[in-house]
């Protein structure tokens, strides 16, 4: 780490603990997915969506396993940005950069959730699928609040947030009460087409298309909070575990809430013929739960609210981080000093965020690209733990067993998932990822930055011929695409190309390592109990 970086490193408040991260890790799960994804999941999938969140919730733990590892290792601000520039150099720094920079357009679709619940009261702020020009200055008015609370100490931050929690707990946990209360139609399980009418296959694509993959995403907050943090070899892990089993089992009875209580009125074309603008909201008032009803519609604020307000904080670790990296100049890196606060990432943040209001309308719209962001970004720090893990010199703080085996298998599913979107999100979202070749041949011919440009491209040649392999078998395969490579033959072919992909990317990583040429200096292993 550079010396200007370490010592803004320093400016950095550890005033967190585990209940201030493990409320962040909820709260950052739990946004707008919950108001929407239920529906959707269920028009994908049908009651077979419940597999999909267990699914989720899996793929969930195991990502976590390593980048808990990681977190306990090498506590730092932004650091899912940082793991994999220290693994496999400039080339997949950049590029995990710029998808995390796009990534925060997650914040813009939690901004768009509140305006499509907020339309119920105000219908010209969300129209045609799609904010409104009224909708659109009202999203940059709140952008900007959410900006300014974020500008004071972590500490004042994290209170905020915990009472914001509380509130996102109580109201799903009455909405389930309820909707259960008011007439269980278990016969929807099986009914209108079976438990799975659309197939099996159709709970892999409810996973990104239905929403389930960025509603269950976020559990990676604390790890870029643990720069300020207090003990985070601790609190860190048991945080983001307890994070992610709390949103889960929330979901799930959410989802069986969802299922059992839509009317048979509803369903005279299917689960794909339930449409709601505001689902639970209006399902309550086909329930005649009105008082339910005005309760969604306030929480629609809260929740959606919650999770953006993190996330505009969880943006900001990144934009710092990215500077850091050099992906930005360093000028974003600088840290107040009485706040401790990277206020001019959060000035970048807001800007990025008034973009991504513009061309997307839709939560759905966003949701479905902004996951594959963030999987690809799990998919590189499953290489930077293993590349960690072969170097002697680097040590790693042995809180996850197994970690030999959990990194290429965290790899593998972190590609399917990506993969299971299917090309109508992919032939946008990969691209745009690759794009960050202009980004980072740019900063080596302004800066200089970096070691030979053949060198570079030996290291991180893998993730490049990934991603434009997984766009060429997604246009191939059966998610959307051709269908030329029929189920299950493609799945199991993209298995088999990430698998590959791994370990040369693990062996690139461990050369460069051995080599001394790694992206930047690596911060020395901490051991924090």
């Amino acid at each position: 780490m550079i010396p200007e970086a370490r010592a803004q490193e320093r400016r950095l408040r550890r005033d967190l603990g585990f209940w201030g991260l493990t409320a962040i890790a909820f709260s950052n799960i739990v946004g707008s997915g919950w108001l929407f994804a239920a529906m959707y999941a269920a028009q994908t999938a049908g009651p077979a969506s419940l597999l999909s969140w267990v699914g989720a919730g899996l793929l969930c733990v195991l990502v976590a396993l390593v980048m808990i590892e990681l977190g306990a290792s090498r506590p730092e601000g932004g650091g899912t940005v940082r793991w994999p520039l220290y693994a496999s150099g400039r080339l997949v720094g950049t590029l995990i950069g710029w998808s995390v920079l796009l990534s925060v357009g997650g914040t813009a679709a939690e901004i768009s959730a509140i305006m499509q619940y907020a339309g119920h009261y105000l219908p010209g702020l969300y129209h045609g699928g799609s904010l409104s020009l009224t909708g659109l200055g009202v999203a940059a008015a709140l952008s900007v609040v959410l900006t300014v609370l974020n500008w004071f100490a972590v500490r004042l931050f994290a209170r905020l947030n915990n009472l914001l929690t509380l509130f996102k707990i109580a109201v799903p946990v009455v909405t389930v009460v309820a909707l259960l209360a008011s007439g269980w139609h278990t016969g929807h399980l099986t009914d209108h087409g079976g438990f799975a009418p659309y197939g099996y296959a159709a709970c892999l694509s409810a996973l990104a298309g239905g929403g389930i993959v960025y509603s269950v995403n976020g559990f990676q907050a604390p790890l870029d909070f643990s720069g300020e943090t207090r003990s985070p070899r601790r609190t860190v892990p048991a945080a983001v575990l307890a994070g992610i089993g709390l949103a889960v089992a929330m979901y799930l009875a959410l989802q069986v809430a969802f299922l059992v209580a839509v009317p048979d009125s509803a369903l005279g074309h299917g689960w794909r013929g339930v449409n709601f603008d505001s689902p639970f909201g209006q399902l309550a008032l086909l329930l005649n739960l009105h008082w339910l009803s005005a309760l969604l519609y306030a929480d629609a604020v809260v929740s959606p609210g919650g999770s953006a307000y993190v996330g505009v904080a969880l943006d900001a670790r990144h934009t710092y981080a990215l500077a850091k990296n050099g992906t930005l100049p360093r000028w974003f890196m600088a840290v107040e000093r009485r706040s401790g606060i990277p206020r001019r990432a959060l000035v970048l943040n807001l800007a990025v965020i008034l973009v991504f209001l513009l061309p997307f309308g839709g939560w759905q719209d966003i949701v479905s690209v902004m996951g594959d962001m963030y999987l690809l970004t799990y998919a590189a720090c499953a290489v930077a733990a293993a590349v960690f893990l072969a170097d002697p010199g680097s040590r790693t703080a042995g809180w996850v067993p197994g970690l030999r085996w959990i990194a290429p298998v965290s790899f593998v599913v972190s590609a399917e998932f990506v993969y299971w979107s299917g090309w109508h999100d992919l032939r946008l979202a990969l691209p745009l990822v690759l794009a960050g070749l202009l980004v980072f041949l740019a900063m080596r011919r302004t800066t200089g930055q970096g070691r030979p440009l053949a060198a570079e491209l030996g290291t991180g040649a893998w993730l490049v011929v990934f991603l434009a392999v997984l766009t060429l078998l997604s246009w191939l395969g059966s998610f959307g695409g051709s269908a030329r490579l029929p189920a299950p033959w493609d799945s199991l072919a993209v298995a088999a190309f990430a698998v590959a992909v791994f370990f040369w990317a693990v062996r690139s990583g461990s050369r460069a390592q051995g080599e001394g040429v790694s992206g930047d200096r690596r911060p020395p292993i901490t051991r924090q109990n």
